[in-house]
């Protein structure tokens, strides 16, 4: 029995004495990483409105000759105003039913007639005619106009200039927290990006054409692209 007391002691000695070995090789490499931040602020150069017209008739029929009539007018108006057919696009259309319920609820619904509604988004390239393209389509029949977003029509030179800045920010933070902890920054490990477009800052601004005498006033407010760099750098 003595033999075989002696070879297990042995192995256990030896696993003590490789056991450091391994945890040198597992150790985890020191990184410091750091989020840069960049943006760049522009004045848009175009916007894209969802505008239209909703029409109300005794029989769906009616409702849909009378807001057939209506975008008619409201297209050659945008047309008038020199936007081009690619730049209108048809985004919503229905056809719903009126309603009486009655006292209470409490009776079976009654059909009062049919509210037929078109909608279109125009994209206006030329963003100092913008005021007038309103006016103009509202004169022209147009009661539903929902809303304007603003946008850049080339942001590529922007965002790659954010994304530089972004970088610049976070090996600055970096640079910081090196030389306050005591150590230096080596290779780059990993980079990732967030971030787009932010909403515009108001600014408000008059679009008013020289061939109208009072346009709609608009606000068109200052574009932001922002873009997050995130970092992380081998220390030493």
């Amino acid at each position: 029995m003595l033999p075989q007391i002696i070879a297990v002691s042995v192995i256990a000695v030896g696993s003590v004495f490789v056991s450091p070995a391994f945890a040198d090789d597992a150790q985890l490499p020191r990184t410091l990483s750091l989020a840069g931040h960049g943006e760049v602020r522009l004045a848009p150069d175009m916007a894209v409105v969802t505008l239209g017209a909703m029409s109300s008739a005794a029989t769906a029929r009616e409702a849909l000759d009378a807001n057939t009539k209506a975008m008619e007018s409201i297209i050659a108006a945008l047309t008038a105003a020199q936007v081009e057919m690619r730049d209108i696009q048809t985004s919503n259309f229905s056809v719903n039913p009126r309603y009486d319920f009655g006292p209470g609820g409490n009776q079976p619904p009654k059909v009062l007639g049919y509210d037929v509604s078109n909608n279109v988004n125009v994209t206006i390239r030329k963003l100092g005619t913008l005021g007038s393209v309103l006016d103009a389509v509202v004169s022209a029949g147009s009661n539903q106009i929902n809303g304007v977003m603003f946008q850049l029509a080339k942001p590529d030179t922007a965002t790659d200039e954010a994304r530089k800045l972004a970088v610049v920010d976070a090996r600055r933070k970096a640079n910081i927290y090196a030389e306050a902890s005591g150590v230096t920054l080596g290779n780059i490990v990993s980079i990732s990006e967030g971030g787009g477009y932010q909403p515009p800052s108001p600014m408000f601004k008059n679009m008013r054409s020289e061939a109208m005498s009072a346009d709609v006033p608009i606000a068109q407010g200052e574009q932001v692209i922002a873009v997050d760099a995130n970092i992380t750098w081998e220390i030493n």
